[in-house]
């Protein structure tokens, strides 16, 4: 019992570094330190060194939690939102993991470069999630069904890059044509249930 509590309570502390990382990194800071990380989260700066032995396990982390919540938002959103509402909504949250990996893309590369960090699969499993969203769009009739969710990604991956962190409001601009261009006609009607006249 007592080892189950002692796992438990690592495993709560560990996250609470990650989210105190996450939200200093959301914040632009780049490079918090494990003094002002253990601070924001409440813990000791032994407990940060004692699941993060450097500096790039830590941002290693955080990465991996933040690409984890951006995929598995989709379905949650999907079950709150039409697929159009979801979309954009989803993309509005591509752009805070956006702005979240340019302050810590320095030490990803740095990592995946040298081997010393897993390279993910990013870019396919942000297509996946963005393809749940088409296949659910298309089905309510209310997302186009001949655009490749790669091209979204491809698009949205373009307007963020374009630009940058400084003007959210430019980003959401650009994010709700990208919504606009994937919208589908309308009277579209849903996918299988148009007949044909005549």
């Amino acid at each position: 019992m007592i080892d189950r509590t002692v796992r438990k309570d690592a495993r709560r502390n560990r996250e609470r570094v990650i989210d105190a990382a996450r939200g200093m990194f959301a914040g632009g800071r780049a490079t918090p330190s494990f003094d002002a990380i253990a601070r924001e989260a409440g813990v000791g700066v032994g407990t940060v060194y004692r699941h993060f032995p450097s500096r790039e396990a830590l941002i290693e982390a955080v990465y991996e939690a933040e690409l984890d919540d951006l995929t598995d938002a989709v379905g949650p959103l999907l079950s709150e939102l039409p697929p159009a509402d979801a979309l954009r909504e989803w993309m509005r949250r591509y752009a805070r993991f956006f702005t979240t990996k340019s302050v810590i893309i320095d030490t990803l590369r740095a990592g995946w470069s040298s081997g010393s960090m897993t390279t993910p699969a990013t870019r396919e499993r942000i297509t996946a999630a963005v393809a749940t969203i088409v296949a659910a769009g298309v089905d309510a009739g209310s997302l186009r069904a001949d655009v490749d969710p790669d091209d979204i990604t491809g698009m949205v991956l373009g307007a963020l890059m374009s630009t940058g962190t400084d003007d959210p409001a430019k980003t959401d601009r650009m994010l709700s044509l990208i919504a606009d261009a994937v919208t589908a006609p309308a009277g579209a009607g849903r996918r299988g249930n148009q007949s044909n006249s005549g």
